[in-house]
């Protein structure tokens, strides 16, 4: 009889029962996806991007399947923060999972209303900072692509709540590891990377962007590789804990991105394909464990040979 392996993590100073998380705007709200397996078996659940106002996001069409992932320009689409600590925390509250809230907003003040408003709320674990959105007041320019930005955006929000803060960050960048030391330096306790990297697609009948929006972001198989390579830099430069993001289809993926260097995976467009997918990967990482009689998940966290 094999025993159990211990699947739990830290992600800065909250403990996980597993490294599974969901990736925001993949999940939805989390009820949403209680029909197809019990919430209380995810290690965390992270609801789509809150922002002060609701927001309607982009304009139809926002969706567009590509070979191996999907381009999406959904815009960041939620019912505000008012609203979901109304309508739906109550259901999330009844869960043993822990919950993180992506947050973002248009300037630095809206990323630090949201942290505020956050804060007080016990059933909240964690914040998810999207730093991979336009920021208005510097024309347009996502604020996740200049060093110094991110660097603020954190350093603002700290001040604000005293939760775990996990920094997500976008790929669009030249330097990586570098935002990524910005990001620790100025307060994050982890980083989960990567978000989308900007795509388009074009109907070559009507010769226009296949896409409203003309750009979005492309997720899915198609991206993890680059995901996997930026992961393993980004765990070479910072002491705080990262979490992988991108094209994590199954438990082979998830496992490359440990071994690679991340304590915990966020599972996103597979949830799409197959609403058990979360499931399917944690069993997948136990049985791994399992097989290799490997007492620990930490024990393979960063342990690939260069």
């Amino acid at each position: 009889m094999t025993h159990k392996s211990d699947l739990s993590v830290n992600i800065g100073g909250l403990t996980l029962k597993n490294p599974v998380m969901t990736a925001s705007g993949t999940f939805g709200y989390g009820e949403e996806f209680s029909d197809f397996f019990d919430l209380n078996r995810l290690g965390a659940i992270i609801v789509k991007g809150l922002s002060v106002l609701p927001s309607a996001g982009n304009p139809p069409p926002r969706i567009v399947e590509t070979p191996c992932g999907m381009l999406n320009a959904i815009g960041l689409e939620n019912v505000g923060i008012e609203s979901f600590l109304k309508e739906k925390l109550p259901y999330l509250k009844k869960l043993s999972t822990p919950l993180f809230v992506n947050i973002y907003g248009k300037t630095m003040e809206e990323y630090e209303k949201v942290a505020e408003r956050v804060d007080p709320v016990a059933e909240i674990a964690g914040i998810e900072l999207n730093v991979s959105c336009p920021n208005v007041k510097e024309g347009g320019v996502a604020f996740g692509i200049d060093p110094a930005a991110v660097s603020r955006v954190v350093g603002k929000v700290r001040k604000k709540t005293s939760k775990p803060m996990m920094v997500k960050l976008s790929p669009n960048v030249t330097d990586i590891a570098e935002i990524a030391k910005q990001a620790e330096g100025a307060g994050a306790d982890s980083i989960s990377l990567i978000n989308t990297i900007t795509g388009m697609a074009i109907d070559i009948d009507t010769r226009k962007p296949k896409l409203a929006n003309i750009t979005g972001g492309l997720s899915g198989p198609a991206i993890k590789p680059v995901a996997l390579r930026m992961v393993w830099q980004v765990a070479g430069a910072v002491d705080i804990p990262v979490i992988g993001i991108g094209g994590i289809m199954n438990a082979e993926d998830a496992i490359e991105f440990i071994i690679a260097g991340a304590s915990a995976v966020q599972v996103g467009t597979a949830n799409f394909i197959n609403p058990a997918a979360c499931m399917e990967i944690l069993e997948g990482i136990t049985d791994y464990l399992a097989q290799r009689d490997i007492g620990r998940l930490t024990e393979i966290i960063g342990i690939v040979e260069t």
